[in-house]
């Protein structure tokens, strides 16, 4: 072989990675960089109207800089509908994360019986998708359709709306928790399966019991898988759209601006302002990292063995 083959050959070989990046760097360009860049060049313009308004040419794009930006962060509605999210999601990822977990820690147990029974039912509610779910909660919610209107009834509880300013928080939240915990508790319960079995025969030769074992050798080897499932449900919770966006119709207790994003749709679909729903939503988005991001901070070094 010649030297120049020999160089051919190897400059195939070095471009053969990238040719199987190719497919994902072009979706990746496609649907992800290029819908962020022409946000970002959105959030940067405004519309200008002169005259009546009315001629093609009484209406010019210009640039404003960051004005949109300076107005998201002045809007009351969007801090207000941050406190509404904050509410939700701290209920949210304590209800739906410990049960998860319970749920992982009694199907990996050795005295379970009907596993994959309870495998199923319990992960079965997150195949539903989230409209769906919530239109099926929200008929539930409903007191002259829904049988737990009569289950209420029948404990003396005869006037509770559940769709009212007071509980359609509390009743989102339920959604949430029956759509989620099915997932992060399948991912646990895979890490768990991973563990090698020898740790629980020592565990059990030393005295520990089924609680003992589940508490200090199974939560600390699945720290991971729960800072995991923990930052994924952050970023989620706090994005929430589909569950107040699909109960509004049927409840006068759910604002336009209920969420954040909700704003952003109000602003974008319904008043026809794409550069300050451009703006907002980048906002969102630069808010939604950071308390992820300070959750991998606290916790790197006890459930990755990192240094800070």
């Amino acid at each position: 072989m010649t030297k120049a083959n020999r160089g051919a050959r190897a400059h195939r070989a070095g471009a053969t990675p990238y040719l199987y990046l190719a497919p994902a760097v072009v979706l990746f360009t496609l649907f992800i960089a290029a819908p962020i860049g022409y946000t970002a060049y959105l959030s940067l313009r405004r519309v200008q109207f002169s005259g009546l308004g009315l001629g093609r040419k009484s209406r010019t794009e210009i640039f404003v800089g960051l004005d949109n930006y300076r107005t998201a962060v002045a809007d009351g509605e969007f801090w207000a509908g941050w406190l509404r999210v904050l509410g939700y999601a701290s209920l949210v990822l304590a209800l739906m994360l410990g049960l998860a977990l319970v749920f992982a820690l009694l199907l990996d147990s050795a005295r379970v019986r009907l596993a994959r029974f309870s495998r199923i039912a319990i992960f079965l509610p997150y195949a539903v998708p989230g409209v769906v779910a919530t239109l099926l909660w929200g008929f539930l919610y409903l007191p002259s359709l829904s049988p737990i209107h009569a289950t209420l009834r029948a404990f003396g509880f005869d006037d509770v709306d559940l769709l009212s300013p007071s509980t359609v928080m509390f009743s989102m939240v339920n959604v949430a928790i029956w759509g989620g915990t099915g997932f992060n508790m399948l991912v646990l319960y895979t890490q768990l399966r991973a563990i090698p079995r020898d740790y629980y025969e020592a565990a059990r030769i030393d005295g520990a019991g089924e609680l003992a074992i589940a508490l200090r050798v199974k939560v600390p080897i699945l720290a991971p898988a729960i800072v995991l499932t923990t930052v994924f449900s952050i970023i989620a919770t706090i994005q929430v759209f589909t569950e107040p966006m699909t109960l509004r119709p049927i409840s006068n207790a759910v604002s336009s601006t209920w969420s954040p994003l909700m704003k952003v749709y109000r602003d974008a679909f319904v008043t026809g302002d794409l550069y300050s729903a451009a703006a907002t939503s980048l906002v969102i988005a630069a808010i939604s990292v950071v308390p992820s991001l300070l959750f991998m901070r606290l916790v790197r070094r006890q459930a990755f063995g990192e240094e800070r």
